[in-house]
């Protein structure tokens, strides 16, 4: 699976070895200068760790399976929807919803960068940041998804979404068979951060 392979894992093959001490580096001259404030940089690195990430879009998703009227407004205008939970912000301006079918699996790629739905997602993992995974998606890919373990059958087709700086997408998965008597709170806790990306799918949290 992409998540182990290392072809994935590496967001730009030009990085230099060790990019992790250079940013340390980099952060450690800026405070000094006056440049940075360590406490909004906490404050900032906090939110990203506990306040946002894919718990926010997974409530949406539960939500939209739950509630028809809210599924609607989420398929005409996510961000709209989005903002009427309180999920807003940096590179979550402009949100577009996705819907699986039966008959179709969207997949989502940002072919230039890493542009990326962060209130509702958190920060994007390495492999969706590789240039791998953002040059294969759009040429093959039910082969780069049955990397990721998701075999896509044949007859449903699969279609690419390539994010920009303008807008961003969101997958919203199909429910899963046998979760009816379920709450939205319940739900929620089905819904992965791949499956919202499309390169997975819903899965039981005792299983997960």
């Amino acid at each position: 699976m992409p998540h182990d392979n290392s072809e994935f894992e590496h967001p730009h093959n030009l990085l230099p070895s060790d990019p992790e001490l250079r940013v340390k580096a980099l952060e450690t001259i800026l405070v000094r200068k006056g440049l940075v404030d360590p406490a909004a940089r906490d404050a900032i690195i906090d939110t990203y760790e506990n306040r946002i990430g894919p718990q926010n879009g997974a409530r949406i998703v539960a939500k939209s399976w739950c509630d028809d009227d809210f599924r609607r407004e989420l398929l005409e205008d996510a961000t709209s929807a989005a903002n009427s939970l309180g999920y807003s912000g940096r590179q979550g301006g402009h949100v577009v919803a996705v819907e699986n079918t039966p008959d179709l699996h969207n997949v989502v790629v940002c072919t230039l960068c890493s542009c990326y739905p962060w209130p509702l997602l958190g920060v994007p993992p390495a492999w969706y940041k590789s240039d791998a995974y953002r040059s294969r998606m759009v040429r093959e890919p039910r082969q780069v998804l049955l990397e990721f373990g998701l075999e896509i059958e044949r007859g449903r087709k699969v279609r690419v979404w390539d994010s920009t700086a303008e807008i961003r997408y969101l997958v919203v998965p199909m429910r899963p068979a046998g979760t009816e008597n379920l709450g939205e709170n319940e739900l929620a806790k089905w819904v992965t951060r791949d499956s919202m990306v499309g390169t997975g799918l819903p899965a039981c949290p005792e299983t997960a």
